[in-house]
């Protein structure tokens, strides 16, 4: 049965491309964010693990607010890890870093994502999506909020 929501199918599928790119940014934050709470040591393991905890189970909820959008769209949304790989603009990371440099990495994978969001946001408010639009506007929020917190703990007091 054809979409009729008043947005345009080549508009939707443009859409769908930029959240595609956001739910693969997401999960590949998410996946680095869980293995650092899992491998996480340090002084400040404890807060460290409590935040990535906090982080990733955020992330891992999102996930599925982002493709159950591509899918109201009326395209499939992606599902495979070689798919996030070549959709991604983060970079796995297959070593355990230092705790300090688990920050710094998640500081940029949150605001890669962020950056992701605002570029998918300009796609759908060019297409009149508002749907898609508050989803992106929020992601946004969070990921800005969550790339201040991971950054305030590299400021030396």
């Amino acid at each position: 049965m054809a979409i009729d929501i008043g947005i345009a199918e080549t508009d939707r599928n443009e859409i769908a491309n930029a959240l595609s790119r956001m739910l693969a940014d997401s999960y590949i934050l998410y996946l680095k964010t869980h293995n650092f709470h899992w491998n996480v040591t340090g002084p400040m393991f404890q807060t460290l693990h409590t935040m990535f905890m906090t982080q990733y189970t955020e992330l891992w909820n999102a996930l599925d607010l982002i493709a159950e959008r591509i899918r109201a769209l009326g395209f499939p949304a992606p599902g495979s890890y070689q798919r996030y790989v070549e959709l991604a603009s983060i970079k796995e990371e297959n070593g355990v870093p230092s705790a300090q440099d688990m920050i710094r990495q998640l500081v940029a994978g949150q605001e890669s994502v962020a950056r992701t969001a605002r570029e998918a946001f300009r796609v759908a408010d060019a297409a009149n999506d508002q749907p898609t639009a508050d989803l992106l506007t929020q992601r946004m929020e969070i990921h800005e909020k969550n790339a201040w917190m991971l950054r305030s703990l590299l400021e030396n007091g």
